[in-house]
């Protein structure tokens, strides 16, 4: 096997993690109306099963630590450990029979969730040829994507099981995880992560001081990929957290349909990810510039929810949403940033600056999910899907004044065009 196809089977081994976190979180909203009838759960309790869960709270506290533990130890280290805990959450949710049994499932997942994350997306940039970057990083999320797509297909065929069947999508969920431990243990460790310690090590002995959260928020290139990443990721992911975790909720109590169908049509949605994934990001991401890409897919999610909001809910309206924010999502803000987070930010800081933004994106998503069954039922759907407009609107903005074209270069160059040759030193401050 030559290096460049091991190379693309580990970021193929990393990428089965997204798989499992995406999948875990569509599991829990696929038979979301199933655990309210079985433990006659209110809106309260609902909007704390998101909030806490691996869309919100959950994987918020797991990325923060996971991204320092993974700037600190290493890449691979957060693999040796990861899957364990999550497997326990979904072990706990897999025979949950009462309400706190099930709370403490969710959490125990979604801190299992947000701690593979900023290692991941770092790994991924990390060890993909400079060419290539796009299309690794996209591997990721084509991996994001398709566990959606199978959990939802999979509640369809499950149905007429009721609660057993979303029981036995966790399980399946279980076993995949255990299978990907197993292969993830055979990875090697980031080699740019190591070529830096070692830098590190000897800067020490000239009395270098060590890399410091002040350094992540005083440097004004870490400052500049913190604006454009917060800016485009967190107001994304407050849509499609609502959407990921809520959808098949609001296409059945606003639009009518049936549980069946509201997994159906959200696993069409998320199969046309998969598509956009491959044929527009993988396939056109390193050669197509990427702020037209970033523009394209930011107009396309923003004309599905104006949409959806002032459309209805017919049929015909559904279908115009699922394809246009389904096809778009695949290379829109969260395939971007996977991207760009790994780009932007220097080796000592890559991994700790994406457990911050993805933990700050996951904690908004938490505050929004206590209040979003609440906010449907009290003010009605368009006025929540306005507020979708917004959040949308400001990250297209956002994407389109700040987006960088890095497209060809390796990490090391362009570590050295936004830190320059020594990226410790005070000066950069002032730069």
């Amino acid at each position: 096997m030559s290096e460049k196809q091991g190379s693309l089977k580990a970021t193929i081994t990393v990428a089965m993690s997204n798989y499992l976190e995406a999948g875990s979180i569509v599991a829990g909203a696929g038979g979301l109306t199933l655990w309210m009838e079985y433990l006659n759960l209110n809106d309260a309790k609902l909007g704390l099963l998101g909030a806490l869960s691996a869309n919100g709270f959950g994987s918020a506290i797991g990325a923060f630590l996971g991204g320092i533990l993974v700037d600190k130890f290493g890449r691979k280290f957060i693999y040796k450990y990861d899957l364990l805990v999550y497997m326990l959450g979904i072990l706990l949710i897999t025979f949950s029979f009462s309400f706190p049994m099930l709370l403490v499932g969710y959490v125990v997942t979604g801190i299992a969730v947000g701690a593979a994350i900023p290692a991941a997306w770092t790994y991924i940039a990390e060890e993909a040829p400079k060419g290539e970057r796009a299309a690794r990083v996209g591997w990721g999320q084509l991996a994001w994507s398709i566990g959606p797509a199978i959990t939802l297909f999979l509640s369809v065929m499950l149905a007429p099981l009721g609660l057993l069947g979303s029981r036995i999508i966790f399980a399946q969920l279980f076993v995949v995880a255990l299978i990907t431990w197993i292969l993830q243990q055979q990875i090697g460790e980031s080699k740019i992560w190591t070529e830096e310690k070692e830098k590190e090590k000897s800067r020490k002995v000239v009395g270098s001081q060590d890399v410091s959260w002040k350094q992540l928020f005083t440097i004004k290139a870490n400052l500049k990929a913190l604006m454009l990443l917060v800016g485009i990721y967190v107001f994304w992911n407050l849509v499609a957290g609502v959407m990921g975790y809520f959808m098949p909720y609001i296409y059945e109590t606003v639009g009518g349909l049936s549980a069946s169908q509201a997994n159906l049509l959200q696993g069409f949605l998320w199969t046309l990810t998969v598509a956009g994934t491959y044929f527009v990001f993988i396939k056109l991401g390193d050669r197509v510039n990427r702020k037209l890409l970033y523009g394209i897919g930011a107009a396309m999610g923003i004309a599905a929810w104006l949409v959806l909001t002032f459309g209805g809910m017919g049929m015909f309206e559904l279908f115009t949403f699922v394809v246009l924010w389904g096809i778009a999502a695949g290379f829109g803000a969260q395939a971007f940033y996977g991207l760009w987070a790994g780009e932007l930010f220097h080796t000592r800081y890559r991994a700790k600056a994406q457990g911050f933004i993805f933990a700050l994106a996951r904690v908004a998503v938490g505050l929004i999910s206590l209040v979003v069954p609440l906010m449907i039922s009290s003010f009605g759907f368009q006025a929540a899907g306005m507020v979708m407009i917004g959040f949308l609107l400001i990250a297209a903005v956002i994407g389109l004044i700040m987006a960088p074209e890095t497209r060809g270069k390796s990490l090391e160059q362009i570590q050295e065009e936004r830190y320059g040759s020594i990226p410790e030193n005070r000066k950069q401050a002032k730069n």
